[in-house]
């Protein structure tokens, strides 16, 4: 009886107290980041892990049909007239609970990890703006890795078209890392295919974590040149890099040191467009110019994969993306769905330390 008078009114309190928290990183850090959400997202994958397909797909289909049919009782009770103030107060009031709820498991389980100091600062790195030069010698770099790995990448490629090769591929290269950077170890691995791949090529994902269950779902019908450095970048969401340019940071950390050279082809291939695309907009010249020095193979494969979107387009998929983008901005990624470019200012930084990509 207690809880059901004061429910709302206690909810509202814990994610008034989560949100003051969130305000001072460095408790967000060693509390939570380094202290809660590690034993969290153990107990999460402990517990959801072992299922052989993703249980949070299941959650959000489930979580559609709910909308979709309290939206059909809405409208029926609107044309029945039943609509009172007694019956709007009780349907805001369980919309404000749904919310609050939503909001106070999404932050404990997953989401304070957007105000966490994060892996810049693990690695004692200076992400600061960055040159022209320095981007075009990134972007060099990239075409350095993708001459050398063209080839051979190409050759273990298809192997990873089953799912199995890939997600244990993708494991292999963050016990790689590990030996190296202690705070990109992986537990209890959980990732799993999406059950709505086919869905993501409308919408445009190639992949996205459930921070409600800590399963890394990947779209495994997008081009093999995605899905190995997607994988990776799914796994750093489920170490507690929230924002999607620390997730892609710690995807590349992890795929440039795998053992798969279709691994490590596949992060360079991203970073090329990435850092190409920057470059672009800085001097259109000197990229187009760049851009001959990208090995057939690398070029032929940039081709496929602006047609396979191609045959997706779809007046949906800019709103999407527009709202995702607001989701970003609203979880401390000003750039919106720009963010995800930002791994280059990261990698420029990785490279005035340790000299390579």
């Amino acid at each position: 009886m207690f809880w059901k008078k004061y429910q709302l009114l206690i909810l509202f309190g814990v994610g008034l107290a989560i949100r003051i928290f969130s305000l001072f990183p460095s408790w967000v850090e060693q509390w939570y980041s380094q202290g809660l959400y590690p034993v969290v997202s153990i107990v999460q994958r402990f517990l959801f892990g072992w299922i052989p397909f993703s249980f949070g797909d299941i959650v959000y289909g489930s979580a559609v049909i709910y909308l979709i049919v309290s939206l059909y009782n809405f409208i029926c009770t609107l044309i029945k007239r039943k609509v009172n103030r007694g019956y709007l107060y009780g349907a805001a009031k369980k919309i404000v609970l749904i919310a609050l709820w939503i909001y106070v498991l999404f932050n404990i389980c997953w989401g304070l990890n957007y105000n966490r100091l994060g892996i810049a600062r693990q690695l004692g790195l200076e992400v600061t703006p960055y040159t022209t030069e320095e981007l075009t010698t990134l972007v060099n770099a990239t075409i350095d890795k993708l001459l050398e790995l063209d080839t051979i990448g190409i050759q273990h490629r298809d192997a990873l078209g089953r799912k199995r090769n890939l997600f244990s591929a993708a494991v292999g290269a963050y016990d790689n890392v590990r030996t190296q950077w202690d705070f990109l170890t992986y537990k209890r691995p959980s990732v799993k295919p999406s059950l709505y791949s086919y869905l993501g090529n409308y919408m445009g994902y190639t992949g996205y974590y459930n921070p409600f269950t800590g399963e890394a779902q990947v779209n495994t019908t997008v081009p093999l040149t995605q899905t190995p450095f997607t994988t990776c970048h799914e796994i750093g969401h489920q170490l507690g890099f929230a924002r999607e340019m620390e997730a892609n940071f710690a995807g590349f950390l992890s795929a440039r040191v795998s053992d798969d050279p279709a691994v490590r082809y596949s992060v360079y291939f991203d970073l090329y467009i990435y850092a190409s695309r920057n470059l672009l907009i800085r001097d259109s010249a000197l990229a187009r110019s760049l851009h001959q020095r990208v090995p057939a193979i690398a070029r032929k494969d940039l081709r496929d994969l602006r047609d396979f979107y191609k045959k997706y387009e779809n007046p949906f998929e800019p709103i999407i993306r527009m709202l995702y983008g607001q989701y970003l901005k609203a979880n401390e990624q000003p750039q919106g769905i720009l963010s995800y470019d930002e791994v280059v200012a990261w990698v420029i930084a990785y490279q005035r330390k340790y000299g390579s990509i």
